[in-house]
């Protein structure tokens, strides 16, 4: 049996649903139990992912506001790029099944779209190890947008977050690229 969350009009339903098992979900044991994947026979090979968000700001002067670094609370940029470098460092704590990574390289980089009044987030997470670091490019990425959105919603409540999604993944058993 799993739980599962359901939002529905501000509230939360929980419902129980019996889980039918499966080899396609690797955290799902084949009697339908959630287990962390055991990587422990795994060779170690040099992993690494790029994930993505774009900051959609309402307006030209919203987004200079931003771009100038003229918010209350200082340097979006600054904060966004610390908070997602740390996000990106804590994500085994913030996923339950997620194995703890010695991470060899996290970067966070921002592309200024001026014409869209956007900013395109991207978070590069990269390790010597059994398993891959698409989870910490994520949460990375999605921590860094969230305080860029923090350190300007003074300015507006109608800036949005959209687009996080993983781009590129090497290393292990499979590579792929969305670019």
């Amino acid at each position: 049996m799993m739980l599962s969350l359901v939002l529905r009009r501000s509230s939360l339903i929980f419902h129980r649903h019996q889980i039918a098992p499966s080899s396609t979900f690797s955290h799902i044991t084949s009697d339908g139990n959630l287990t962390m994947v055991d990587i422990g026979k795994k060779v170690a090979t040099q992993r690494h992912a790029v994930a993505e968000a774009v900051v959609k700001f309402p307006d030209a002067q919203t987004y200079q506001s931003y771009f100038n670094v003229t918010t209350k609370k200082g340097d979006a940029r600054l904060c966004s790029k610390i908070a997602g470098i740390l996000a990106a460092k804590r994500t085994a704590d913030l996923i339950p099944l997620c194995h703890q990574l010695p991470l060899s390289h996290i970067d966070i980089d921002y592309e200024h779209r001026h014409e869209e009044n956007e900013v395109l987030v991207r978070c590069s997470c990269s390790t010597q190890y059994q398993t891959g670091v698409e989870m910490e490019a994520m949460v990375g990425v999605t921590i860094a947008a969230v305080t860029i959105y923090d350190m300007c919603k003074a300015l507006s409540k109608s800036i949005e977050i959209r687009n996080i999604r993983l781009v590129e993944k090497t290393g292990g058993k499979s590579t792929s690229s969305s670019k």
